[in-house]
């Protein structure tokens, strides 16, 4: 069965916080009203997006010469284009021959990983590569190719040009967005819209642009609730038009396993970077005005010694278990944060203030040190610490390097050394297992340091977290180690994932005769395989400067100034 990224936590004491003000479900009962119609309104309708406000037509009985004309919004590509500091796919100029040996064998790992998806599982959303078919999966509401939507700006960046165009034709003629299931936002989101809208951005084919805004309309319904806060699960074929306040629509819901019908912090928490993108390419606010909703809500909601909670109602805007985790359940909550403040080109202060208080009760209160120096971030259970960390944590090393970048100089050497720290840790769980791959979790007592120290987190899904420390650690250092770590991973994938036709999870990273589990997840060629082609680059192939990755790795431009045409 699948789940989404971040697996069920168990049940726990319920506590509440103040609900969301009054003047908040104001502002949004005007924003509801206020929202523009779709994007693709057809010019001559009764109402059109221009320049993200909605003007209303004149009455129908006045003289054609008094009606108002005004071109319809429309996205100014090249000028973006132009804006950009630096060449998307870099200059390669005066690189060293085994650093561009090790950036084309993992050219080399993505094609194979792509061939094999393209031979025996296209239009299915991942490839079994045992047994050489295809999986569909209950995340994505019916929807399909995720493979391919995920692999989109990899196979761009690698200049594999006839994957890519390969990829680019199933997207025009069969990616069908007339589903009906029941769908992930979160997954749908970073997934899909994100691959589309970063693709675009990198190519300027329209077809990924309208795909995006057309998927991006078919989530709004998720945000019908009382706070404004989206429910986990939709429907994309019940589009409801009923109040947005209606206790339940019937078309959006919370995931069963969620404690009392609750939102999850990393799914509510990880829209606002592709949402911005859906309004800018748009000019519909209501991306946007959806999307900043949950941050309003957070920033002004009481946190529990400065902390996050994961569960929060959608209902009464009320925590509903006090758990923290930068893992599962928890993690992009933050790396969005400071990604939407360097998005912003540094101008969303609110962002940048939550990130960096947040950081600062993480480190006051699950930062810890074990008795063999390894630093580590615990997760919280109502006040008792548990002394693990998953290896969806691990991408935390990179994100606190990326704030550190921009923290005051008296903090930054701290952070980096931090960051460091944290990294390092993640490495540790690799070099301690039998096959170099680290554990879905490893834990910090009786005597052990981050190794699983149960059967059940002893495996590898082909995760990227770690590597993705790995690339932004090299990009803001130049240690030569964090090259060397990702080759380490490198040699570790080919010689206990890669099979027959594909590459493959395994079931326990501590055998050298590991089981398959017959699955090249979707992320593997959006995210693992990208982040160690970028490890083993310049820097100027997509840019920090210029580019902010979403958390499945999709790059989103940083907002230099405003494309309307």
């Amino acid at each position: 069965t699948d789940l989404p990224r971040s697996p069920p936590a168990a049940a726990e004491p319920r506590h509440a916080s103040p609900a969301a003000p009054r003047r908040l479900r104001e502002k949004l009962r005007t924003a509801a009203r206020m929202a523009a119609p779709p994007a693709h309104t057809a010019p001559g309708s009764r109402q059109q997006v221009q320049g993200g406000e909605r003007r209303a037509q004149p009455a129908t009985g006045a003289p054609p010469a008094a009606r108002e004309t005004r071109a319809p919004f429309r996205f100014d590509y090249e000028r973006f284009r132009r804006s950009l500091r630096h060449p998307v796919r870099g200059r390669q100029l005066g690189e060293d021959p085994e650093t561009r040996a090790r950036r084309m064998k993992v050219k080399e790992m993505m094609k194979f990983a792509w061939d094999n998806y393209k031979q025996y599982a296209l239009g299915k959303n991942e490839l079994r590569p045992l047994t050489k078919n295809g999986h569909i999966g209950n995340m994505f509401g019916g929807l399909r190719g995720a493979t391919v939507v995920d692999a989109l700006d990899t196979l761009y960046i690698m200049e594999l040009e006839e994957e890519f165009q390969e990829a680019k034709k199933w997207v025009e003629k069969s990616f069908d967005l007339n589903v009906n299931g029941e769908a992930s936002l979160f997954e749908v989101n970073i997934r899909y819209i994100g691959g589309l809208l970063a693709t675009y951005y990198l190519t300027g084919e329209e077809v990924f642009k309208s795909k995006a805004l057309e998927l991006g309309e078919k989530l709004l319904p998720a945000f019908n609730t009382p706070t404004g806060i989206p429910r986990g699960v939709i429907n994309l074929g019940r589009q409801d038009t009923r109040s947005l306040f209606s206790p339940c629509s019937g078309m959006s819901w919370s995931w069963g396993w969620a404690s009392a019908g609750s939102s999850i912090l990393a799914e509510f928490g990880t829209l606002h970077l592709e949402f911005l993108h859906l309004s800018e390419l748009s000019g519909n606010p209501v991306f946007a005005e959806k999307a900043s909703t949950s941050l309003l809500v957070l920033n002004r909601v009481e946190k529990p010694q400065g902390l996050y909670p994961n569960f929060l109602s959608p209902v009464t805007g009320n925590w509903v278990q006090h758990h923290v985790s930068i893992g599962g359940l928890g993690d992009s909550f933050y790396e969005y944060l400071i990604k939407s403040w360097l998005m912003s080109d540094k101008k969303d202060s609110e962002a940048k203030k939550m990130y960096d208080d947040a950081l600062e009760a993480i480190e006051k209160h699950l930062v810890k040190k074990s008795a063999g120096g390894l630093t580590y971030i615990a997760e919280w259970r109502g006040g008792i610490l548990e002394h693990k960390m998953g290896h969806l944590a691990c991408f935390s090393g990179g994100m606190i390097a990326l704030g550190a970048e921009h923290a005051g100089e008296e903090r930054k050497q701290h952070y980096v050394e931090l960051a460091a720290e944290i990294t390092n840790t993640c490495h540790e769980s690799y070099v301690r297992s039998d096959t170099k791959l680290g554990p879905e979790a490893f834990r910090f007592d009786a005597g052990t340091e981050a190794m699983a120290t149960r059967l059940s987190e002893r495996y590898y899904i082909l995760r990227p977290e770690v590597v993705e420390s790995y690339m932004y650690m090299w990009r803001l250092t130049h240690e030569p180690k964090y090259r060397q770590w990702g080759w380490e991973v490198v040699k570790a994938l080919e010689k206990y994932c890669r099979v027959e036709a594909g590459f493959s999870g395994i079931r326990d990273v501590y055998t050298t005769t590991p089981v398959h589990d017959n699955m090249q997840q979707s992320f593997f060629l959006a995210e693992t395989l990208k982040y160690l082609y970028l490890l083993f680059c310049e820097d100027d192939v997509l840019s920090l400067d210029d580019w902010v990755f979403n958390t499945e790795a999709h790059p989103l431009p940083v907002n230099h100034t405003n494309f309307k045409a």
